[in-house]
């Protein structure tokens, strides 16, 4: 109930204002069954519109700081997420992915759409940054089409650092969606993982028109001394999720 609420009532209004927003390609995403939409990240607000412009409830998976912040920052935000149906995982890697990738198919199996961001977090500069290839093991598994959906303008209304918003014209592009049934059998092969999350990547290219760059976001965005230990290593296994 929480989700539809915030969609058509409490958040929704607001944001067709500021926004002015309009989808493209809407016919690509199926009215029912699941299906995996593999999202650009350049805003916080992402979350937002992509959500209030698919008719179909979207559930992200969404890193698990967003429930456990302490205080009533806190409070609101594990009632927000919580209400919307997201899922918290860890992204600590090494086992903590493994239970992510249980997340993921088990909203799968359930018919729903599952919302994921390649690149593991928000661009920091813009560009389109390499995706981890969680998104890939989760398409082979399941054997769910993967649908690429590019953000535009997201970023000018609340631009990389500001907490403001600014009024913009958002638009969301949903492209056809991919079939990777070609490689039903193998799974687990990084090789092949890599070349479908790449595939997945030049597809959000060229819906975005943005700059690719073939390194991970975190570390251009955290640098080494910040980035997890998945990242630092180079690991693209923890799956992509609702990222800050």
């Amino acid at each position: 109930m929480w989700y539809w609420l915030f969609k058509y009532v409490l958040v929704g209004p607001v944001l067709w204002v500021l926004g002015r927003p309009k989808v493209e390609g809407l016919e690509n995403i199926p009215t029912s069954g699941p299906v995996i939409l593999a999202s650009n990240h350049l805003a916080v607000v992402d979350s937002l519109y992509l959500p209030m412009m698919v008719p179909r409830r979207i559930t992200f998976l969404a890193k698990s700081e967003y429930f456990t912040s302490p205080g009533l920052k806190g409070r609101f935000n594990k009632f927000f997420y919580s209400a919307a149906g997201q899922v918290p995982i860890d992204r600590s890697g090494g086992k903590a992915s493994e239970g992510a990738l249980i997340s993921a198919r088990r909203v799968l199996e359930e018919g729903k759409v599952l919302g994921l961001y390649p690149e593991g977090t928000r661009s920091p500069d813009g560009r389109l940054f390499k995706g981890k290839t969680g998104i890939a093991r989760i398409a082979l598994e399941t054997g769910t089409p993967v649908i690429p959906v590019a953000m535009v303008g997201t970023d000018i209304m609340n631009p990389i650092g500001s907490k403001s918003y600014r009024p913009t014209k958002i638009v969301v592009r949903v492209g056809k969606p991919m079939d990777f049934s070609r490689y039903e059998g193998l799974g687990g092969s990084r090789f092949i993982e890599r070349a479908i999350t790449d595939e997945i990547m030049y597809s959000l290219m060229k819906l975005s028109g943005q700059e690719y760059v073939d390194i991970y976001a975190a570390s251009l965005k955290d640098g080494p001394a910040k980035a997890s230990p998945a990242e630092q290593a180079g690991s693209d296994r923890v799956p992509d999720t609702q990222a800050g």
